[in-house]
């Protein structure tokens, strides 16, 4: 006769071995992408491209590289997000061990008298029974799961807990283009600031030279005004791109994660812009899945098509095992013995819907809805990668153009204001021409350094867009060399 123990033992392999059955609903199959499109604004096509994490190195610039490395460790969005993650992580635990059988142990001690009146108490001659009784034992309960149900509920929390770190992933993306974008926007009115200095320095020049034009018998009072209207304005235009300035390196501190009260980055009384970096700009399609969004879009198609399947699941019965296995004694010191020895294994319970007024019907269909709903706006965030891809490429190229044409123009206004001013010296014109000519090549000035700023942010556009960067198949050396660290 095989022993009770023995049972219990077979129906648990039994159980385990049922548990492999099924899975109910569908496995989940990615959507298809958009291969390789023939980009609109690709000046140049190039075969391959890789994406490393710290795309911002590919400026080159050393304070740049620590701005991000700072932001990165201290912004209080991205601790938020690591946060969010191992919450997410923690979650999945819990979930994933749901699947598996729960065994407790427990000891107790206990002391009771029952009552010599009650209808037990007469049959015993109307006495009560008291003593102690001590317990240990252990206990065990599992819901098989012979339909696959709790494993679409484990896959589900998998997806979302992957879908916690794209989202941290796409913090970080976000947060890199915001710090860079605010660190060149800062260099570029340090450029600004600087051409409007040079301007101040040359308006007060020519201003001490009408004056003493004027003194001199020269010149009238008009020519005087204007010089003074003209060193005015260039005093109160730097003072504006100053106060904008200050803004910009007030929210940079905040995104590395400092106090706007200290200074950041120290202004530079001379700017010149680099290059952006060469962009290749032929890359396929393929590096759109770097992507932390739609990468975090298809953990989420994952998680609602694993959904669907726990909804399904509440339409197949519900069988779970409980057993349990101790010992119980009046006496603590006989409490080892065989014959104090007590467990049991079972009920085997089945639970099976029956009516439940057509709500696991419902939630079938909710479940399904949300997945529709999710691959649509997945289809979505692809179409926003896509145009986003070709803004920045247009950008790039754009700007690119303008600044080859701006250059003419700032040549020109140059070459105009020499001209205007050897006049005006010679008498042949009035300081009219002369301060027209220097306002064209102020703004020429401004615009250059403009565009050179506009420029290097549409290589950032370009970097978030892709997904964190590039790096072509011929790195340059300081690439390469960042590469390796």
């Amino acid at each position: 006769m095989i022993k009770p123990f023995v049972q219990g033992a077979l129906a648990l392999a039994v159980a385990a071995a049922l548990t492999g059955c099924g899975t109910v609903g569908k496995d989940f199959v990615a959507p298809q992408g958009i291969d390789n499109p023939a980009w609109r604004h690709a000046a140049a096509q190039s075969d391959t491209a890789r994406l490393p994490a710290a795309w911002w190195t590919v400026f080159g610039d050393d304070t740049l590289n620590t701005l991000e490395q700072r932001a990165l460790r201290d912004n209080p969005g991205v601790l938020a997000s690591a946060q969010r993650l191992l919450q997410a992580q923690s979650q999945l635990g819990v979930t994933r061990a749901s699947a598996l059988p729960q065994v407790s142990v427990g000891a107790g001690v206990s002391n009771s008298r029952t009552s010599a009146e009650t209808p037990q108490g007469a049959a015993l001659g109307h006495r009560s029974i008291t003593g102690n009784q001590y317990t240990a034992g252990a206990s065990l309960s599992w819901e098989l799961d012979l339909w696959g149900r709790v494993r679409r509920v484990v896959e589900a929390a998998d997806a979302q807990a992957l879908a916690a770190q794209y989202d941290r992933d796409g913090v970080l993306l976000m947060l890199s283009g915001q710090v860079a974008s605010a660190y060149w926007q800062l260099r570029g009115l340090d450029a600004e600031m600087a051409v409007l200095r040079d301007a101040l320095g040359s308006r007060k020049e020519a201003q001490q030279l009408v004056e003493a034009r004027f003194n001199a018998g020269l010149t009238n009072e008009l020519d005087v005004s204007r010089a003074r209207v003209e060193r005015a304005n260039a005093e109160a235009d730097l003072q504006e791109v100053q106060r904008q300035r200050n803004q910009v390196e007030h929210g940079l501190a905040v995104l590395v994660g400092a106090s706007p009260s200290v200074p950041l980055v120290a202004a530079l009384d001379s700017v010149k812009l680099p290059q952006p970096p060469a962009i290749p700009v032929g890359v396929p399609a393929t590096v759109l899945s770097q992507r932390p969004d739609l990468a975090e879009s298809v953990a989420g198609l994952r998680a609602s098509n694993a959904q669907i399947g726990v909804a399904e699941g509440a339409f197949y019965p519900s069988v779970s095992l409980t057993g349990n296995f101790g010992y119980a004694s009046e006496s603590l010191r006989d409490i080892t013995s065989a014959g104090a020895r007590q467990f049991s294994v079972g009920p085997l319970a089945l639970s099976l819907p029956i009516f439940d007024g057509g709500r696991n019907r419902a939630n079938l269909a909710l479940a399904k809805s949300r997945y529709d709903e999710a691959v649509a706006n997945h289809k979505g965030r692809l179409l926003t990668a896509l145009r986003e891809v070709e803004d920045a490429l247009s950008d790039v190229e754009q700007r690119q153009k303008q600044g080859a044409v701006q250059d003419e123009a700032r040549q020109a206004a140059e070459r105009a204001l020499l001209v205007a001013q050897t006049r005006y010296q010679r008498g042949v014109s009035t300081y009219l021409d002369v301060t027209d000519a220097q306002r064209s090549a102020l703004q020429a000035e401004r615009a250059g350094a403009q565009i050179a700023t506009q420029r290097l942010l549409a290589a950032v556009a370009v970097a978030r867009s892709l997904g964190g960067g590039w790096t072509a198949q011929a790195s340059s050396p300081a690439v390469a060399q960042a590469d390796a660290k």
